[in-house]
């Protein structure tokens, strides 16, 4: 289970930093590919994984690929950080990667703008593969950046509540909330005081919080980042000003920003075995599929409920979606053996089986509409609530965009200053910070 992406994906300043050595010199192919992919060759996969139990999952996916093209031999590099992928992707070379693999999606929008990676598009439509049909529909949308569609998913993440059955129990809560209005109440009924501060708090909804970011939330109000000109929408599309204002008031409803924060400062860090939902400080958590094998590896003394986070009550129609991002992998623009480099990103993306024992091996969601329903899929029972939020089509991400995921940092500012009080008017911050991210974005092209 790659931890160590979910700090790679949320890290946006330091992958800002890193895309900025993507240039458009890196030039793009037209998928004029020339070399023989029946050929014998050798192409180089770098990746970003390192625990031995991942590095041991990669193995057995290449492994099953170099059986079905017995000609292709791939070469590994693994523990990759985005920084050096990028500068080798620039510079190329025989020793430089064919085809790549990053943790997060918000590099997609930049590796496709600067020519990176290769446009997949004509591969797919040579091998007569629809990614419409066979990817999820928010990884289908996240692994392309205006038409140029550079990347594939290689497994994802999905987003979902966790919650403390126990204490459900104990306040007399019968099922998970499905709405915003039931969650507010029962992160209420959940809150158990100790002097000024909380012996058990019912949700931590703090922006600073474990995944409690603003595009983990907004996964929940289906909101339109960018309108059809590429301008913000962040003033313009309601559901954005919807879920600053609920977020809002469920912190003050539960006491306040200081005291949520004070308490938040006592607390567990979120990949330790002392993370607070883990511990039962707090009995409801906004989080992603891999924390359930966490938390049952902490041994808690209370069931694990999962569901769905809840919707906003005029959206109760679309309850089961959630936020989704993931893994993506594309083709170096500067390979010289593109052919045979889309034969393995083609077996690793799309071969059922492949995604499937990939999955089974390193917990993450599996990225096609097929495998996600393969009798093969080896899981917990929980962990289905996280295959049906990825296969909803009301699921969403956060669009790519030509200067990564600086956008997101300017929203998330944004929340830290409204929930804190730094911010009273919404509505001119909503207009201030949509200003900030046209000006950011004119700038990155």
């Amino acid at each position: 289970m790659p931890f160590t992406a979910r700090k790679t994906a949320f890290a946006l300043t330091a992958l800002t930093s890193s895309l900025a050595l993507l240039t458009a010199c890196t030039g793009q192919s037209s998928s004029g590919a020339t070399d023989d992919a029946s050929a014998d060759t050798t192409i180089n996969f770098w990746h970003a994984w390192s625990a031995p139990s991942e590095v041991k999952a990669v193995q057995a996916l290449i492994s099953g690929f170099e059986k079905a093209h017995p000609n292709i031999h791939v070469n590994v590099v693994g523990n990759m950080t985005d920084d050096k992928m990028n500068q080798a992707l620039r510079t190329g070379g025989d020793k430089a990667p064919d085809v790549i693999s990053s943790f997060t999606t918000n590099s997609v929008g930049k590796f496709c703008d600067s020519g990176a990676l290769v446009d997949l598009n004509p591969f797919f439509k040579k091998s007569d593969i629809d990614p419409e049909t066979t990817f999820p529909k928010a990884m289908n949308e996240y692994t392309q950046f205006e038409g140029n569609r550079c990347s594939v998913p290689l497994l994802g993440d999905a987003y979902g509540l966790y919650y403390n059955k126990t204490a459900f129990q104990k306040a007399g809560i019968t099922s998970p909330p499905k709405t915003w209005s039931e969650f507010r109440s029962d992160a209420k009924k959940l809150t158990i005081a100790r002097g000024d501060s909380f012996k058990q708090l019912g949700f931590m909804p703090d922006y600073h919080g474990w995944e409690t970011t603003t595009e983990h939330y907004l996964g929940q109000f289906s909101p339109t980042y960018f309108d059809s000109q590429g301008k913000s929408n962040l003033a313009k599309d309601p559901a954005f000003e919807k879920s600053f204002t609920l977020q809002k008031q469920l912190v003050d409803a539960l006491g306040g920003y200081k005291k949520l924060e004070t308490f938040r400062a006592t607390l567990g860090d979120e990949w330790g075995p002392k993370h607070p939902f883990q511990t039962g400080q707090v009995a409801m958590q906004l989080d992603g599929e891999w924390r359930l094998g966490m938390a049952l590896d902490a041994k808690p003394n209370f069931d694990i409920g999962v569901a769905p986070m809840p919707v906003p009550d005029d959206q109760a129609a679309q309850y089961g979606k959630g936020y989704i991002t993931g893994t993506i992998a594309g083709i170096a623009a500067t390979s010289k053996k593109q052919n045979a480099a889309w034969e393995f990103v083609k077996y690793i993306s799309t071969d059922t089986d492949a995604v499937v024992n990939f999955s089974n091996a390193i917990h993450n969601v599996p990225s096609t509409l097929a495998a996600l329903k393969s009798p093969k899929l080896k899981y917990d029972p929980r962990f289905k609530t996280f295959l049906d939020i990825a296969a909803n089509p009301d699921s969403t991400t956060a669009p790519a965009s030509v200067n990564g995921g600086v956008y997101l940092t300017t929203v998330q500012q944004l929340g830290y200053d409204y929930e804190s009080g730094k911010v009273t008017d919404l509505k001119a911050g909503l207009k201030q910070a949509a200003a900030q991210i046209d000006t950011d974005i004119a700038q990155a092209k």
